[in-house]
């Protein structure tokens, strides 16, 4: 199989995204497993290695069309000057941060690059004409979706983490708990299990949305009329879904070890568990699209930028989550292109037409 391209993302300039991309190619041999294709700027990358007294080398070219396997390549699509100020978010880095996605996102549909990897932006820097999303998820569901709702997952070895309403304000958040969209979340959420985390009989656990998962309705009504007539639902079309539980509860009894994934209701409930017991190597996947996006799960730290701190952990497990899960794609639509006729010989069947004298 040839070595799968990884488009990547600098992300804001004024954060970590540069020191954990050159730290994550330190070491050559993870050039074994991909071709990185960053899309940034050599002189802010440069400015950055010298900062940090980084070692890492890459390769400067001009388009996705001229890298070079066994480098890590560099396209050059910042052509401006870019003020670095390490730790502040400012409209220039914002700027820089969108021009690098943008590149990236055509490089893709010119099928140049395989997946996506994208470095953390500051949202508020990177709004502009052509960014008026809440965050990554939404901007690469309105430009690689073609039509498909994406969803966030959050996930590292021990759990994954979905999200049925992801970036809305909390007031705004049982509004959209509908039983359309929990279901429709659930059916998103079991064909990635299956599709990208090869898993054939995925179990599902759903949390409530109000304290003690509604306590039979004494605390709220949408876990009796939204949340278990969706999974009723979701039941009888095969998905394996379970609760809904309190979500103390379930995260403080560790339940999540029992199931494959867990579909939270909003951003908090879910993300604010994941990121106490998976900070350091958590990855953030946007599932249902037909793009494979993966990203670090954590901000830009502008409090430690340029100070060497940053640890490339969480942004190499999703350089690994992305070749994995391109890679399941690619079996499991293969598996599942052609379904073989019956192979099988029901001699029955010749009894019953063969006529004996």
């Amino acid at each position: 199989m040839d070595k799968i391209k990884i488009g990547i993302t600098h992300g804001d300039t004024n954060g970590v995204g540069y020191e954990v991309i050159l730290k994550a190619f330190e070491d050559p041999t993870l050039l074994e497993l991909c071709t990185p294709i960053v899309y940034g700027s050599p002189k802010i990358a440069t400015y950055h290695r010298k900062a940090m007294e980084l070692g890492t080398s890459f390769n400067t070219v001009d388009s996705a069309e001229k890298i070079t396997e066994g480098k890590l390549n560099m396209v050059d699509v910042i052509k401006q000057e870019v003020k670095i100020e390490l730790g502040q978010g400012t409209e220039e880095s914002g700027n820089a941060a969108l021009q690098s996605l943008e590149a990236a996102m055509e490089d893709y549909k010119k099928g140049l690059i395989d997946v996506l990897v994208t470095a953390p932006i500051n949202k508020h820097c990177i709004q502009s004409e052509n960014f008026k999303f809440p965050g990554h998820t939404e901007y690469i569901q309105d430009r690689a979706g073609e039509g498909n709702e994406a969803m966030m997952i959050l996930m590292n070895n021990m759990m994954r983490i979905a999200l049925a309403t992801t970036h809305l304000p909390l007031n705004q958040v049982a509004g959209a708990v509908t039983q359309e969209n929990i279901l429709g979340k659930l059916r998103i959420l079991n064909l990635s299990l299956k599709r990208d985390f090869s898993l054939s009989s995925p179990r599902i656990a759903v949390l409530g949305l109000n304290p003690h998962a509604g306590d039979n309705s004494l605390i709220g009504q949408e876990e009796q009329e939204i949340i278990i007539p969706a999974m009723q639902q979701a039941e009888e079309e095969g998905i394996n879904c379970f609760g809904p539980f309190s979500a103390d509860g379930f995260f403080g009894t560790a339940s999540f070890r029992h199931y494959d994934a867990v579909l939270a209701m909003y951003h908090d409930q879910g993300l604010a568990p994941f990121k106490l017991l998976a900070m350091e190597d958590g990855v953030n996947y946007t599932a249902g699209l037909p793009i494979v996006r993966t990203s670090p799960d954590h901000g830009t730290a502008y409090d430690i930028a340029g100070k060497g701190m940053a640890s490339p952990a969480s942004f190499l497990q999703a350089i690994y989550a992305a070749i994995d899960i391109y890679r399941n794609r690619i079996s499991y639509d293969e598996a599942h292109a052609d379904p073989l006729q019956k192979l099988y010989h029901d001699k029955r069947e010749d009894r019953r037409h063969t006529h004996v004298e």
